[in-house]
């Protein structure tokens, strides 16, 4: 069978060695690049043998319809619009709950994109709902980690008014970011933020004991759509739109979705890749990489379709009408992208040697003192940048909130210089990450002296991520207690800031409870000694500190396990400290879906029994093992807490219990039972204290040492 010319061969034929590949940059001369209004640049490719892979990037062309209308082979979704700069729109399904005429028919989920080198942009997109009295929210997983986020809207009076809504403002629609490099999106809708007492879904008191109804007959729907288009069709705000079952999502696109592509970029291999068919042309265009992502662009003064082989062109060309040299004698020619004059060969042969002489005499005179000034600004500009970066960073801030009687925390702090942690972490390489959140990346190093240390990093450098990371710092100052994470130190002299921590080595609760080792048995007397010591933690920050402290993120995900399993409460970048005197603390709301106390989601105030509440979900995970959330879950509800508190009051507590919690003693699981149910309590002031907790818990270990 004959093959395409080699370019097109190598994009459908298996790869040989990287020594016998060559340059692939673009498609066939016969392919098709228009389908309908849609133009299809190469690496997509309309047709076998057209695109870079021969799956991912197929189009295929709709022509039984007009205009004809491009789809992705592989995801089978209609296309919109593709651009080389990375992003690529298509047609996202709607997700609607309980609606009818056209949303009743709509697809229940948005398009998975798992294995595919597609992601959403959470730049371009934005999470929208339209309901109220309904908590919407999206579950997307990110390696081995879940995110959640979600909104919820408040009822207007006109909530059934199908008048178009000229913006998304909170009444009857809600919308939020999605999480970053998302693949798969799971939506759902939850009342469980409004439940009663008894975990009964459907009505909540509002501050006059009166019954507020929430039908789970109203029509609600929620989509991720492109946020620019959104702004310009606000019709699709208006619940029960006719027709309508899709919106435009923006994804972006990029060539780094084979592991092994990484590694040779790390080794600066720019060519052929085995087991890859991604490379750019290097004498036109260049790779440009980000975290998870590989791009190829023309280099400077080119400008184009950098996958093509001839697709950069120069932005400057020589006019010859122009005369862009000006003397007859100097000759015009292009020199990577833009004009250069050069001499005219036919007009002189050789240069005066008196301009030869005078010209390497001057040179030698000047690049002595050249380099010396040169050596003396580049001191000078480090100096200044580091002193650019710790004012950006909040160095001023720091000392700022540095009290003079703080001068003992400020000697105890170590402030670490760029090039050490560069050093104790491999230059931020991404083998040594060890976990990864919303404020940043985590890193593990080892310091000169062979101490090994977590290095946090901060991802964006703004005034909120600012005024967290300073307030991180500040709260773990104050902090002394054997299971809280110690705060070693941090650098604030690079682009973004950089904390330092104690190496806490066996990962965190949430992965020693829901993936367990065969080697490893997690039993209640661990479990219950785990409790004890967070427990112990909280109370220390409640009412032994120098200030009280509210954590306002205590989830499993956040107790990390040192080497004898012992609890250290991490993450404190949400933590707020108060004055003796304050009850609570009016934010807005944050946290985590499944943690986070019902009683501060519907007030604002956070108090120190909000801690408590989240406690007590962390309690009965250890429990029963089961997650916080699960929204894949098959059993009752979707909130653990709701499925535990009415197994309690059915009576069939043993059931959802873990089987080796079961190898404990009645007595003490009991008991530590019917705790959770009173920090799980919806009235704030029905909840014990973390110090009662505190004491409930080490009763039960004594009633172990006296059995």
């Amino acid at each position: 069978m004959a093959c395409y010319p080699l370019v097109t061969c190598l994009t459908t034929c298996n790869w040989q060695a990287a020594s016998d590949s060559q340059i692939i940059t673009r498609a066939a001369d016969h392919c098709q690049t228009q389908c309908g209004n849609v133009t299809v640049p190469f690496p997509f490719g309309i047709g076998r043998g057209c695109s870079i892979d021969g799956e991912w990037f197929e189009i295929v062309c709709n022509k039984s319809v007009i205009p004809h209308t491009p789809f992705l082979r592989k995801l089978k979704v209609q296309v919109l619009n593709i651009s080389t700069d990375g992003t690529l729109r298509i047609t996202n399904p709607i997700t609607s709950e309980n609606c009818s005429g056209s949303h009743s028919q709509t697809p229940t989920q948005p398009v998975n994109l798992t294995g595919s080198p597609f992601v959403f942009s959470e730049r371009r997109n934005r999470f929208n709902a339209l309901s109220c009295g309904w908590f919407a929210y999206i579950e997307s997983k990110l390696k081995d980690d879940y995110f959640h986020a979600g909104c919820s809207s408040i009822c207007s009076s006109n909530s059934n008014n199908n008048n178009n809504k000229s913006s998304c403002d909170g009444l009857d629609c809600c919308h939020t970011t999605i999480p970053s490099y998302t693949k798969d999106l799971i939506i759902d809708f939850s009342p469980e933020a409004f439940s009663n007492n008894n975990g009964t879904k459907g009505n909540r008191d509002n501050n006059n004991g009166a019954k507020e109804n929430y039908d789970n007959r109203i029509c609600k729907y929620a989509f991720v759509a492109d946020q620019e288009w959104l702004r310009n069709s606000t019709e699709v705000l208006s619940p029960g739109v006719p027709g309508m079952t899709h919106v435009p999502v923006v994804l972006n696109w990029d060539l780094l979705y084979n592991l092994d592509y990484v590694k040779a970029l790390e080794k600066n291999i720019m060519s052929v890749i085995p087991n890859s068919t991604v490379v750019c042309n290097t004498k036109q265009s260049r790779s440009t990489r980000d975290e998870l992502s590989l791009f190829c662009r023309c280099q400077e003064g080119y400008e184009g379709n950098p996958y093509d082989l001839h697709g950069c062109l120069a932005v400057s060309e020589c006019d010859p009408d122009s005369k862009p040299c000006g003397r007859r004698k100097d000759v015009c020619v292009k020199h990577r992208g833009i004009y250069k004059c050069i001499e005219d060969s036919s007009h002189s042969k050789t240069l005066p040697m008196i301009v030869g002489f005078g010209t390497g005499l001057g040179v030698l005179l000047i690049i002595v003192p050249a380099l010396a000034f040169y050596k003396f600004m580049m001191k000078r500009k480090d100096v200044k940048r580091k002193e650019k970066f710790f004012k950006r960073n909040g160095g001023l801030l720091l000392q700022k909130q540095m009290s003079p009687s703080d001068g003992a925390s400020m000697e105890r702090i170590k402030l670490f210089n760029a090039k050490e942690l560069e050093k104790a972490t491999d230059h931020f390489n991404e083998d040594r990450i060890i976990g990864q959140g919303g404020q940043g990346t985590v890193f593990k190093g080892m310091l000169a002296d062979g101490k090994i240390v977590t290095v946090k990093r901060s991802k964006v450098v703004d005034e909120a991520k600012l005024t967290e990371f300073i307030n991180e710092v500040l709260i773990l100052l104050q902090i002394n207690h054997r299971n809280v994470v110690k705060l070693l130190g941090c650098c604030l002299e690079t682009d973004v800031p950089l904390l330092v921590y104690e190496f806490v080595p066996n990962g965190n609760l949430s992965q020693l409870i829901h993936d367990p080792h065969e080697e490893f048995t997690l039993t209640w007397e661990m479990r219950r000694r785990i409790a004890i010591e967070v427990t112990g933690a909280l109370s220390y920050l409640h009412s032994a500190a120098s200030f009280p402290i509210f954590h306002r993120d205590i989830k499993s995900t956040n107790i990390l396990l040192d080497e004898m399993y012992r609890a250290k409460v991490a993450d404190f970048g949400t933590s707020r400290s108060v004055n003796m005197d304050q009850t609570h603390l009016t934010t807005k709301v944050q946290g985590t879906f499944g943690y986070l106390d019902p009683e501060y989601f519907r007030s604002s105030q956070y108090t120190e029994k909000s801690d408590v509440y989240s406690f007590g979900v962390v309690l009965i995970e250890l429990l029963t093992g089961e997650k916080a959330v699960h929204v894949t879950s098959s059993r009752k509800g979707r909130s653990l807490v709701t499925h535990f508190i009415d197994s309690m009051d059915e009576g069939r507590l043993c059931e959802i219990l873990d089987n080796e919690v079961k190898k404990g003693s009645t007595e003490e699981i009991t008991v530590a039972a019917n705790l959770a149910r009173r920090c799980l309590h919806l009235n704030g002031r029905e909840r014990p204290t973390m110090k009662e907790a505190a004491m409930v818990l080490e009763g039960t270990q004594m009633l172990e040492a006296y059995s």
